[in-house]
């Protein structure tokens, strides 16, 4: 019976001993290793990882991408229009011991750091550049947010603004705005198209002045049209070379018959 005792209690001192003395890293962890207090210069890989006990304490650190939104943000643009942003950060730990080591939480670090350099974008801004030149302005926010993140071992991935918020009355005048551009837009191309028009029916006309057949055909050309949607009086005005042609080809064919007539009587 007291071997049994003697036994059981070496068994659950052994499994006490490999618990204390044995960890697992995962594939996208890094382990750190603390003995009595100081850190380890070697990192330790993923796989099984032999501790010694008692003076030895494993920290963890996640190697992965992490994304972070960062709340919205209300600050004054240069234009001094008040608006609300939100973006998101995505960064990782390139240095594990830096992460853990100089600073509490690399976390709550970054999101700090994003929260402030994100007012101060806004603060640089112009609305304009806030809603049509995003890509520059996520430039400059990853370069704000990755100067003091490096000196925590984390590199910013890439950060991107998602919306901007702005208030009801400026969303109508920036609506009332768009709605002048567009009509104004459409005056200027219905003042183009008049313009060529005019030059057209200009050159038109001087050809139409300068051969009068071509003048006479034309007229002939829109009683055609005319008269094919079926109406029952049609009112055209000759223009006045038009009747002096008819008329001087209507003398022409009198004479020519009162020629003919004084021949066969002689």
């Amino acid at each position: 019976m007291l071997l049994s005792w003697i036994l059981l209690g070496v068994l659950v001192f052994v499994v006490l001993w490999v618990s204390s003395t044995v960890r697992v890293v995962k594939q996208y962890e890094r382990g750190l290793v603390f003995r009595f207090g100081r850190v380890q210069t070697r990192v330790r890989e993923p796989g099984l990882q032999f501790l010694r006990p008692v003076s030895d304490r494993l920290e963890k650190v996640n190697m992965q991408i992490v994304t972070m939104p960062v709340p919205a943000q209300e600050g004054i643009t240069k234009d001094n229009v008040t608006v609300k942003v939100d973006a998101v950060v995505y960064f990782k730990v390139i240095d594990p011991t830096l992460a853990i080591v100089n600073v509490e939480d690399y976390r709550f670090a970054i999101g700090q750091v994003a929260q402030t350099s994100l007012r101060s974008i806004i603060g640089k801004s112009d609305l304009d550049d806030l809603l049509s030149n995003r890509e520059q302005l996520n430039q400059g926010l990853e370069m704000m947010i990755d100067s003091p993140a490096l000196e925590w071992g984390v590199h910013i991935d890439r950060v991107e603004i998602k919306d901007v918020a702005l208030p009801e009355s400026m969303k109508r005048s920036m609506s009332r705005q768009a709605e002048a551009e567009r009509e104004r837009r459409a005056r200027v191309i219905s003042a183009d198209g008049e313009l060529q028009a005019s030059h057209k029916l200009a050159e038109a006309a001087a050809t139409m002045a300068d051969t009068p057949s071509a003048l006479q055909l034309r007229l002939l050309e829109t009683v055609v049209q005319v008269a094919a949607e079926k109406n029952s009086t049609l009112v055209l005005p000759f223009p006045v070379e038009l009747l002096r042609f008819l008329e001087a080809s209507s003398r022409a064919v009198t004479e020519r018959s009162q020629s003919a007539k004084d021949v066969t009587d002689g």
